[in-house]
């Protein structure tokens, strides 16, 4: 089975209820670029990938579209198989492994129906049905964040995701504090998620009087450089999640012993094929670790559960989706949803979504 056809859709997603606060970002919409293979058998596979802005990494949707725009005429009678297709791109274009990420992930929704079996099985076999999530809560007003964290907690959510940054750290520890009063005792587990944004010294005196919180430290400074800096001086647990930028990273930040985890995303190391090994090197150095991505529709969360849903349990931090900040669905029927707090892996072969094309416009290209 090869490619025979590739094209590529761009399709906007507001935000519901939004705006949607990291430190360095309101995100009101974000437009997301879906990629549509056809088999010479006739057979059809369905990627996205879709960047959070423009600062949250090196990644942009203008970007996605003239990345895959230079990639889709040289795949043409490449097989469907992952390590052919990889080293195809690879030779095509250095880098831009979030653009890349949407061809891996088609194909594998490709390489599941053509067998009959789904993504999660190409990956090594699901180990549950049913996929922890958690919720991430964005920066708001530290009355106003406990709120929601009270209403996620009651929701079932195993583990919330507090936003932080861009504003004067005391904020920020009056809304740890005041979150963990409202989840305290209920077995939810809390990350703070500085995205970056945090100096080495407000980072320090976030951990240091939040001593009696247990919460994960996820990603508070900008380089690698500051997390080497913090490191032996914070009494949190430390993960990494914009660094996190290739397997080579992920290789040296674990076997240095630089964090205790990782929120991955499986567009920024080019699909389901590096997260599987990933998601290996972790079990190897027993690493927790998430497996989401940045935004996305049911095409980018379909692939999310399936890898989420192969991950050891106790190693699985959750599979983290944008569906709660989106109305609507691709594919209305068997779209991927959150219900108390976890979400049921997708049935049915490849993916397990079929997308309502017909939303999507015309494409923007097609080779």
């Amino acid at each position: 089975m090869r490619i025979a056809e590739t094209h590529i859709y761009r399709h906007e997603l507001p935000v519901s209820n939004g705006p949607y606060r990291m430190g360095h970002a309101d995100i009101r919409s974000l437009s997301t670029t879906l990629v549509k293979l056809v088999a010479d058998n006739g057979l059809v596979g369905w990627g996205e990938t879709c960047p959070v802005g423009p600062t949250y990494a090196e990644s942009h949707a203008a970007g996605a579209v003239a990345a895959l725009s230079e990639l889709a005429p040289g795949l043409s009678g490449v097989e469907v198989l992952p390590v052919p297709l990889h080293r195809r791109m690879d030779n095509l274009l250095n880098g831009h492994h979030y653009a890349k990420a949407a061809l891996d992930i088609a194909a594998h929704d490709l390489l599941g129906k053509h067998l009959g079996v789904s993504v999660s099985d190409l990956l090594g076999g699901a180990l549950t049905d049913r996929v922890p999530s958690y919720y991430a809560i964005s920066v708001g007003a530290p009355d106003d964040t406990a709120r929601i964290a009270a209403q996620k907690r009651a929701e079932g959510y195993p583990r919330l995701q507090l936003k932080i940054g861009g504003r004067p750290v005391e904020e920020d520890i009056e809304t740890v504090r005041k979150v963990w009063e409202v989840i305290r005792g209920a077995g939810t587990r809390l990350a703070v998620d500085g995205n970056r944004c945090l100096t080495t010294r407000d980072a320090l005196r976030l951990s240091r009087e939040c001593p009696d919180v247990p919460f994960i430290l996820e990603q508070p400074c900008d380089t690698v450089e500051d997390l080497r800096t913090i490191r032996p001086q914070i009494g949190h647990a430390l993960y990494m999640d914009e660094n996190s930028t290739s397997l080579n990273a992920v290789i040296n930040a674990a076997g240095t012993g630089l964090v205790d985890g990782f929120g991955m995303k499986v567009t920024r190391i080019g699909g389901l094929h590096p997260m599987r090994a990933f998601r290996d090197i972790c079990a190897a150095r027993n690493l927790p670790h998430t497996c989401d991505d940045a935004w996305g529709g049911d095409v980018i969360a379909a692939a999310c559960t399936h890898i989420g849903a192969t991950v050891r349990p106790e190693l699985l931090d959750g599979v983290w989706l944008a569906a709660p900040s989106i109305d609507g669905h691709y594919d209305p029927e068997n779209g991927i949803r959150v219900e108390d707090g976890h979400i049921k892996r997708p049935e049915g072969p490849g993916l397990g979504v079929v997308p309502d094309e017909s939303l999507f416009g015309a494409p923007v290209s097609s080779f």
